[in-house]
């Protein structure tokens, strides 16, 4: 018989739920990440710029999360990547990899044509301990 508890993770170093969802869900030993957008976590406002910043800022809120959970990046087992242009792929993977370095989740990415907000990037992951 299962035993886990369902529990919520929420942490103000990453931005709020603009929606009916929660930052993150514990399960037992996994952790569940709800998809993030580049929002700025103190002021919930639409970060725009480079590509670069934005992928930065949803790596980063990712990584709140996560920590808040008692996790870290390098706990993460699994990625979902959406992307407005995969013409910005390349640009996309260095900047996980500096953020994943030698332990890479599996993953998977996406083109979506249309993303929450417009944005151009939409990142969830799932965590184990």
């Amino acid at each position: 018989m299962n035993t886990a508890e369902r529990k919520i993770i929420s942490t103000p170093n990453a931005p709020k739920a603009i929606g009916p969802y929660v930052q993150a869900v514990q399960y037992g030993d996994l952790l569940f990440v709800s998809g993030m957008i580049p929002l700025d976590p103190a002021t919930g406002e639409l970060l725009t710029g480079t590509f670069e910043v934005e992928v930065v800022r949803v790596i980063e809120n990712i990584k709140a999360i996560v920590e808040a959970g008692g996790m870290s990046l390098k706990n993460v087992l699994k990625s979902t990547v959406f992307l407005k242009d995969l013409a910005q792929f390349g640009t996309f993977n260095e900047i996980y990899g500096r953020y994943f370095g030698d332990i890479l989740p599996a993953r998977e990415t996406i083109q979506a044509a249309k993303l929450p907000r417009d944005v151009s990037i939409e990142m969830s992951v799932i965590c184990g301990k």
